[in-house]
């Protein structure tokens, strides 16, 4: 494909104006719903290939969220389209004040590989919805589902429009290389660095859905059993390889023992007692992964799981205990099934162990005291969070999900999609029939005093 022919095929087609119609976009939208019911089968099949992803768990991760934003967002965005009025002060008079909202142009949407269909389609409804033309630009490590979504949105929409572009670093590279209106990325640190160091180039705006070590805090008053449950589920979730999922535990001394009895329980529970063998366990994405998560656990003290089977690339959901900040699993991003515990006695140790580390993408407390909520709310800065659950702040339309610092950068979901690609072009609108003359020259100390007047 010519990336080049590509993108100047796009910005012909925005320039005609059809994608700023309001009736175009839901009409858009409405054409996507349908081709997501209509490859619904297909879309579980693909994610079931690449992630051995259940039924069950690529609805509700993947196909269902996207479309309950789809359905949440086209009830909503001629409404966010409008004109939005504002005063206009009174140095400005007589005039109207307005905002209105216009799409970029031609954006890059480049997805992940661990919700490959959902962090894909999510921005994409926000692209359509502000009136863009979209790139997609498709995880090369979950081919099946990028086959997928190739199919649907051809199928779909023409590529002047809408189009998806496959392949390595190299073509990634390409497109990064373009003179394109807006960049969405999401992925790693690492990876985001490079994005936002080639947007530079063009001074390109961009959003970076990055990730980082997400800290779970169980302090003593936690209801330890209700926490033992969220918290399995949130980390074992799609097999860790979650953004948002819990990275590490920090875990008060006095209910340490106790709590860890629930944690192995609960996995046991959920997972069975030999996971390997249990068919709607997800597995490690490829081999480099795999070898890289095994190597976490190699010389650590393993308190439930660690088995291994390269055939499938799955790994046992794992408990590390007797972790410090020096360990190797508390110098990267883990991105897999195993949860090391660091044990502290003072919610003092908690916020000095966090702030010496990057801000994370996440942060998950569990607590009856307000005490603490209100502390580590108030002390410690975060993309988003959970007080006695994990991972479900992503789960709605109506809040944004973002990072900050090194987990990245703006914020989607809901009508914040609609937002991140959106710009607010501010109007004033002069009538005629009066002139104040103070702005103009020549200038006197009656100006003046008019002045302070008018801009106290």
């Amino acid at each position: 494909m010519d990336i080049s022919k590509l993108v100047n095929k796009q910005k012909e087609f925005f320039e005609t104006g059809k994608t700023k119609d309001i009736n175009f976009r839901i009409e858009s939208l409405n054409k996507l719903y349908r081709a997501i019911k209509k490859y619904e089968g297909k879309i579980g099949e693909a994610l079931k290939k690449d992630l051995n992803k259940s039924e069950f768990e690529s609805y509700m991760t993947e196909i269902g969220m996207a479309l309950s934003d789809l359905s949440f967002i086209k009830k909503r965005v001629k409404r966010w389209a409008k004109d939005k009025r504002v005063l206009s002060p009174l140095s400005q008079f007589h005039s109207r004040s307005f905002i209105r909202k216009e799409p970029y142009g031609v954006v890059l949407i480049m997805s992940p590989w661990n919700y490959p269909f959902l962090l894909c389609i999510e921005p994409l409804i926000g692209a359509i919805a502000a009136g863009n033309c979209a790139i997609l630009k498709v995880a090369e490590d979950s081919p099946h589902t990028s086959q997928v979504i190739t199919e649907m949105i051809s199928e779909t929409f023409p590529e002047e429009y809408i189009a998806v572009v496959n392949g390595d670093k190299e073509v990634a590279t390409e497109l990064l290389n373009q003179k394109l209106d807006y960049i969405f990325f999401t992925g790693g640190p690492t990876v985001g660095k490079i994005v936002m160091e080639k947007a530079a180039k063009n001074l390109i705006p961009v959003t970076l859905e990055l990730g980082g070590k997400s800290p779970c805090i169980v302090e003593e008053s936690a209801d330890l059993k209700v926490a033992a449950k969220r918290i399995v589920f949130g980390k074992y979730l799609n097999s860790g390889q979650t953004c948002v999922a819990p990275d590490y535990l920090l875990l008060q001394n006095s209910v340490k023992e106790e709590f860890e009895e629930y944690i192995k329980e609960y996995i046991t529970l959920f997972y069975t007692n030999d996971p390997l063998r249990n068919e709607d366990y997800t597995n490690i994405i490829n081999e480099r992964h795999f070898n890289r998560l095994v190597n976490l656990i190699k010389g650590e003290k393993i308190i439930h799981g660690g088995d291994i089977d390269r055939e499938t690339l799955k790994i046992e959901p794992t408990v590390l205990d007797k972790i410090t900040l020096d360990s190797p699993i508390m110098q990267e991003e883990i991105f897999g099934p195993i949860l090391p515990i660091i044990s502290f006695d003072s919610i003092e140790e908690v916020k000095d162990i966090i702030l010496k580390k990057e801000k994370p993408l996440a942060l998950y407390l569990f607590t009856k005291n307000k005490k603490v909520e209100k502390d580590i709310l108030r002390n410690i800065s975060f993309g988003s969070g959970c007080i006695n659950d994990t991972i479900i702040q992503l789960a709605t339309s109506r809040m944004p999900f973002g990072g900050v610092g090194n987990s990245g950068m703006g914020a989607y979901h809901g009508k914040y999609s609609f937002d991140t690609f959106t710009h607010e072009k501010s109007i004033v609108k002069k009538y005629n029939w009066i002139d104040l003359p103070i702005r103009y020259m020549p200038y006197n100390d009656f100006k003046m005093k008019l002045l302070k007047i008018f801009l106290k």
